[in-house]
């Protein structure tokens, strides 16, 4: 089990934590919010409650017949494919950048369950200030925009500085 983290499965193992925890949690908002009220967290600002997307980021393309579903699932599989790669050929001192794609990887795949089995993806985290709603959105969606915020930060201001010359995680 140690030599297992201290390969790229550690950053896989997280990507599955992500995808547990998100299909836990939609399973939670559907049994407590399909047919029930919202939860007030913050009231007039942050509420549990329960939505369908039926398109991808912000429901764009939600009324386009349901083609969407196979394209989105599609573009999910192939990038993740591309994540599950590159993680596994990152040096294995790297810490920032396998995080920050393990939890995009994690909410990739924690909403193509859902795209692929429902046809849309389970929503339940509500942010709004009077009449401004942001999107409904859910733990894999937060796991993605983490990770690509990170991913941005580590290209902005570490990017070549972390490099470790020789090792990486393929060559193990």
């Amino acid at each position: 089990m140690l030599k297992a983290l201290s390969t790229p499965w550690r950053w896989y193992l997280l990507a599955l934590v992500v995808i547990i925890i998100d299909i836990a949690t939609k399973v939670w908002a559907v049994e407590r919010f399909m047919y029930g009220p919202a939860m007030q967290i913050i009231p007039g600002l942050l509420q549990f409650t329960y939505a369908e997307n039926y398109g991808a980021a912000f429901s764009f393309l939600a009324d386009a017949g349901g083609w969407q579903r196979w394209f989105f699932g599609a573009v999910a599989l192939i990038f993740s494919a591309v994540v599950i790669v590159w993680i596994k050929r990152l040096p294995l001192a790297r810490r920032w950048e396998p995080t920050a794609l393990a939890l995009i990887l994690g909410g990739a795949l924690g909403n193509l369950w859902d795209r692929m089995l429902l046809g849309y993806v389970r929503d339940f985290i509500s942010v709004y200030y009077g009449d401004w709603h942001f999107p409904v959105f859910n733990v894999a969606d937060m796991a993605i925009s983490v990770g690509a915020a990170m991913l941005v930060i580590e290209l902005l201001f570490f990017k070549d500085k972390s490099e470790e010359p020789g090792k990486s995680s393929a060559e193990v």
